[in-house]
């Protein structure tokens, strides 16, 4: 993940539990003001979180959101940052608290809808997911429209609501033709549908934007299985076996679990 100082992250998030996944995002304000202003200084020690977040540092970030919270308790964006840390930390309980406390201080804020939404969706919980991803897209205001509409697809996908999948994802790419995501869940609800000239089209226009990865290298393999092209299908699970030898996708091809 990529982090930038203005706080203006795009953070896909470690989503192993949901393949290529769009996940949480943070937006702030540019810093301003007197360094000795609370809440500037809770801003600047929640930019620092997000940074330390980036990188995989959870003890550090963690400790920057206290002194975020301590110079600011009603800045909504660092309890919001405290739910995406103790998210990655797998402490549930927390994060659905920290979520929850941000959400009382800004409830529109599309940012922290977004984040929360991810949060009930990689918890199981998809069903209520999408009511927080369409909150944060009824607001005007709000920079990354694709990206919400990507993942309440991802989240549909996964709960098997396939006509509301393909909806949101076709709304995703018609804001963004090139977003990668996108173009990965909706080639795995092609190929699904049993759509594999289409899945095959995604999948090579995926491949186009970004760097290969195992989902898109196991999606093609079995693709090309499907369309009895032997040879595609033994070149993607070479390329799996060398490059991803400890993915999930690489022991699903040692064991055979295509589908």
């Amino acid at each position: 993940m990529k982090a930038e100082l203005s706080l203006a992250l795009a953070l896909l998030a470690g989503c192993a539990a949901v393949p290529q996944a769009e996940g949480p995002r943070i937006e702030s304000g540019a810093i301003v003001g007197n360094a000795t202003d609370p809440r500037n200084r809770a801003r600047v020690r929640t930019e620092l979180a997000s940074l330390y977040y980036s990188r995989g540092n959870m003890n550090v970030a963690l400790e920057e959101l206290r002194l975020a919270v301590a110079a600011d308790p009603s800045f909504a964006t660092a309890h919001g940052m405290f739910g995406l840390v103790y998210m990655e930390l797998r402490e549930k309980v927390l994060a659905q608290a920290s979520f929850e406390r941000a959400l009382a201080l800004s409830p529109e804020d599309p940012d922290i809808n977004h984040n929360y939404g991810w949060f009930l969706c990689q918890t199981g919980r998809e069903g209520e997911s999408n009511e927080y991803f369409m909150r944060a897209l009824r607001n005007p205001l709000y920079a990354t429209p694709a990206r919400s509409w990507t993942t309440a697809g991802t989240c549909a996908l996964r709960s098997g609501t396939l006509r509301e999948a393909d909806n949101y994802l076709q709304r995703a790419l018609a804001i963004d033709s090139s977003q990668p995501a996108a173009l990965l869940q909706l080639a795995q609800l092609r190929y699904r549908q049993g759509s594999l000239d289409e899945a095959r089209k995604l999948v090579a226009r995926h491949a186009k934007v970004v760097d290969t990865t195992a989902e898109s290298l196991w999606l093609a393999l079995r693709i090309e299985r499907r369309l009895g092209q032997r040879d595609n299908a033994l070149s993607y699970a070479n390329q799996l076996r060398r490059r991803f030898p400890q993915s999930g996708e690489a022991q699903a091809l040692q064991r055979g679990a295509y589908e």
